[in-house]
């Protein structure tokens, strides 16, 4: 059974910078694609970065530049470093795992942690 648990969020001013994380307890044996999502009130849920098993990795066009995703794969946590944070980019972050046969394949999520809210003030 996977287990994701994110934290960091917080309030921060327009400009400012966060570093969400995300303790996954998963199966050592396999493989996994992680990806971090976001809700903001009122809209749906939206894609924000992933990254492969083997390091490959892709943003939201609105994030590109801004957020980076990386993982300590010793300690099999997630991180997604965000800079110059926007007040739209205020929303519910939530990080997500899929199983995966291929080391750069990236499969829907199917496991999802229960999210650390980011509130960006102007």
């Amino acid at each position: 059974q996977v287990q994701l648990v994110e934290s960091g969020g917080g309030s921060v001013q327009a400009g400012g910078s966060l570093r969400l994380s995300c303790a996954a307890s998963i199966d050592s044996n396999k493989m996994y694609c992680m990806r971090w999502y976001r809700q903001a009130a009122g809209k749906q849920r939206e894609w924000v970065s992933f990254i492969t098993n083997n390091g490959g990795t892709g943003y939201e066009d609105s994030v590109l530049g801004r957020f980076t995703i990386s993982k300590h794969n010793a300690v099999n946590i997630l991180y997604l470093q965000m800079n110059s944070l926007k007040p739209e980019d205020t929303a519910m972050y939530y990080c997500a795992a899929a199983e995966t046969s291929f080391p750069s394949v990236c499969p829907p999520a199917t496991y999802w942690g229960q999210g650390t809210q980011v509130t960006v003030s102007s």
